[in-house]
């Protein structure tokens, strides 16, 4: 049923004959606009939306007629799509990693004890006798005066680093983020950075707790077919994870011998430290190339057209599948027809209301559930000139049972988005509230964090706490529920009959009102000193 509760903002007019404070009722988000577009695009008719396959063709299609129909222009020149190419690699890694210096050698099995993979797009890549270097947590962080790699030639060389960041479980809160993981934590990051300080591989050593997930996830996640972007950047010949249990016997034959390696790690004085080991492994590639697509469409600004605020969500989902009680269509139902109905919806509300001064940019990002694809290949290639992006507002996977009272900021402290998000979010009679688990680093989990990474401040955020009419305990309930049954799993559908979208139109109003708001006024959102991302937008 559609939502009845009004709100009210300051909508500065487009004409200049308009009282610019003029007091307005905002349009809502129609209710029944994002049920009819999550039934269709979570419907067999779609085939899970997987990149490279007749459901992309049926998405892509799709929204670009939905974009056309609300009266929206090509967000791409005169297209509306901007093409993705995208490389399948499928590595077999040879069956042994082998550690070798004068105090002893290791070998490691494939799978068992570690895993290894390549961004290279090269039938065959390896490390060869390669020097083993522990460089800490893998951290170059000007704002904490961090530098794990300095004062080491890494030509040739392979960094041993730590997951996550030195505030995790160090009980000092202002060590990084204390536990919160910052990007420096993330294991795409380490990669980064490794490559680009010259090094040929990285080894990152594996624990459950500060990863926030056990080695069988290594072993499923870093194995078979993985799709990448080509890419400029520097790459590394081998990124690869060892066990813990492997990393123990490592350094009992290295330099470091009975050292506490993680303790030593959290010092800020800390520097590179040889192991005194070699290492080799090799891996054979198997290469495709494709091309998957992103939908762009934007309502053009009246008065400040070049600048530009996005919304983004991602239209991919797994496609068809291993059948789980005889259903192989992975629908994405909640990921993420949610988050791609409500662009529609949003932009179906922007095109009733008053024209902004700003221009208001859709974004349907393929390749999300790879690896934030999508975003990746436009954050290297944007559009829209980085510099005039004012913000992004990211949708993924709204799920809720009812209105809630909180919205979840994931990523709460990073920018003054949460400020946008607070105001609107108090009118509606909510309260803000942080990820309760940042340790995780969700927040680097979507397609948001690639505009982050590129100096756009970015809003993530739904409402997944507490209910108007469900206690804290039955959300968890209803949450875990999803997490353990349906997540990534075919019954992920949509049933309108049995579903209930008022706690998602609450959001998607929410996200809304905040981009009317920004894209009605001349200022630019900061980010907040400390941010990691700040440093990329300061250079604008």
């Amino acid at each position: 049923m559609k939502s009845h509760l009004l709100f009210l903002v300051l909508v500065v007019c487009a004409s200049c004959d308009a009282d610019p404070n003029k007091v307005t009722e905002v349009t809502e988000v129609d209710e029944s606009t994002i049920s009819d577009h999550i039934a269709r695009l979570a419907s067999d008719e779609f085939l899970g939306r997987k990149p490279f396959t007749e459901g992309e063709v049926k998405t892509v299609n799709y929204l670009k007629d939905e974009f056309e129909k609300l009266g929206l222009v090509p967000g791409n020149g005169d297209s509306f799509f901007q093409d993705v190419p995208m490389v399948e690699i499928t590595g077999t890694p040879s069956e042994k990693m082998m550690i070798s210096g004068n105090k002893g050698s290791v070998e490691l099995t494939v799978l068992k004890d570690f895993v290894a993979t390549t961004n290279r797009i090269e039938s065959k890549v390896s490390l060869d006798n390669s020097e083993l270097v522990f460089a800490g947590y893998g951290i170059v962080a000007p704002e904490y005066g961090w530098n794990d790699y300095e004062g080491i030639d890494w030509k040739g060389k392979t960094a041993v680093v730590l997951i996550n960041d030195p505030g995790f479980q160090s009980g000092d809160s202002t060590l990084f983020k204390g536990n919160e993981m910052t990007y420096y934590g993330r294991w795409t990051y380490k990669y980064e950075e490794a490559a680009r300080q010259g090094a040929a591989g990285l080894i990152i050593i594996h624990d459950t707790e500060p990863a926030s997930y056990g080695w069988n996830v290594i072993e499923s996640g870093w194995t078979g077919a993985r799709l990448i972007i080509e890419s400029a950047l520097p790459q590394l010949n081998v990124e690869s994870w060892i066990s813990g249990e492997s990393a123990a016997k490592m350094f009992e034959a290295s330099s470091m011998k009975g050292q506490d390696y993680k303790t030593l790690s959290r010092d800020q004085n800390f520097k590179p430290i040889p192991l005194d080991l070699k290492v080799s492994v090799s891996i054979q590639n198997e290469i495709k190339r494709d091309v998957s697509k992103n939908v762009l469409a934007m309502i053009p600004g009246t008065h400040r057209k070049d600048e530009v605020i996005i919304y983004s969500a991602h239209w991919d989902h797994f496609g068809v599948g291993k059948a789980i009680e005889g259903d192989s269509i992975y629908n994405g139902a909640v990921d993420n027809a949610s988050g791609t109905a409500g662009l529609l919806a949003i932009a179906e509300a922007f095109k009733k209301t008053i024209a902004t001064q700003r221009s208001v940019v859709f974004i349907a990002l393929t390749g999300e559930e790879q690896g934030l694809l999508g975003s990746a290949y436009y954050a290297e290639n944007p559009i829209f000139d980085p510099k005039k992006t004012v913000a992004n507002i990211n949708i993924d996977a709204l799920d809720s049972p009812g209105k809630m009272k909180d919205l979840t900021i994931t990523g709460y402290g990073q920018s003054e988005m949460d400020e946008y998000a607070k105001e609107v979010a108090l009118a509606q009679g909510r309260y803000i509230i942080p990820d309760p688990e940042a340790e995780k680093g969700y927040f680097f989990r979507s397609d948001h964090f690639n505009f982050a990474k590129i100096g756009i401040p970015a809003l993530y955020a739904s409402g997944s706490y507490e209910g108007f009419d469900y206690t804290i305990a039955e959300i968890k309930e209803h949450n875990d529920n999803y997490r353990i049954n349906k997540y990534h799993q075919p019954s992920d559908a949509y049933d309108p009959s049995t579903t209930n979208l008022n706690g998602v139109q609450l959001d998607l109003q929410l996200f809304f009102e905040v981009g009317m708001k920004i894209a009605n006024e001349d200022y630019f959102p900061k980010w907040y000193d400390g941010s990691e991302f700040k440093a990329a937008r300061d250079e604008f």
